[in-house]
């Protein structure tokens, strides 16, 4: 993964946690890297060990910590890096996540080797739409919920994202049943 994502890692537990939360973090997950480059990439393993090592040392699931990353990656990260992408993608939340699979087409402009996920939406409605999540990363569902719950709170519309498949059940991608409230 880019080491914006492991940036943000860290922004979101030095924001909540402190410093040294992270140091503590960092080493338990044998990473000794000082500042991470937002535009290099790290493999994979190294977000998935500052993940189950934030989870240990702050005391909370993996879940958890999932979908407080996927809230902040977000309402900072997102918001920060790509803003006007953000604010193009739609007038409010159903528009935006309609509009989804086209939001990391913008993003591998900027990185060029990115092997994004894919979503699609089916059975868009007023207040619900069913969200399909294709990815070869595993374990990555709860960062989804998170996502969604930020984008809910980004629009200021109240948003439940519930995982009703899961990958391993159906061997393709993880299905979640998205449900709002209109303002």
């Amino acid at each position: 993964m880019y080491g914006l994502v492991n940036k943000a890692v860290e922004d979101l537990v030095v924001t909540h946690f402190g410093t040294e939360k992270w140091d503590a973090i960092k080493a338990k997950a044998g990473v000794d890297v000082d500042s991470f480059i937002s535009n290099e990439s790290y493999p994979d393993s190294v977000t998935y060990d500052l993940v189950g090592a934030a989870a240990e040392v702050l005391g909370m699931s993996t879940k958890d910590v999932l979908i407080a990353f996927g809230e902040h990656w977000v309402l900072k990260t997102a918001a920060k890096s790509y803003g006007a992408m953000l604010k193009a993608g739609g007038r409010d939340l159903r528009e935006f996540l309609v509009n989804l699979p086209n939001f990391h087409t913008r993003v591998m402009m900027i990185f060029q080797n990115l092997k994004p996920p894919r979503f699609e939406c089916a059975e868009v409605g007023e207040e619900s739409l069913l969200l399909r999540y294709y990815t070869h990363r595993h374990g990555l569902a709860d960062f989804v919920v998170g996502l969604v719950q930020g984008l809910g709170k980004y629009y200021e519309t109240p948003a439940v994202c519930e995982l009703i498949e899961s990958r391993e059940a159906n061997g393709e991608c993880d299905v979640f049943r998205v449900t709002w409230t209109q303002s």
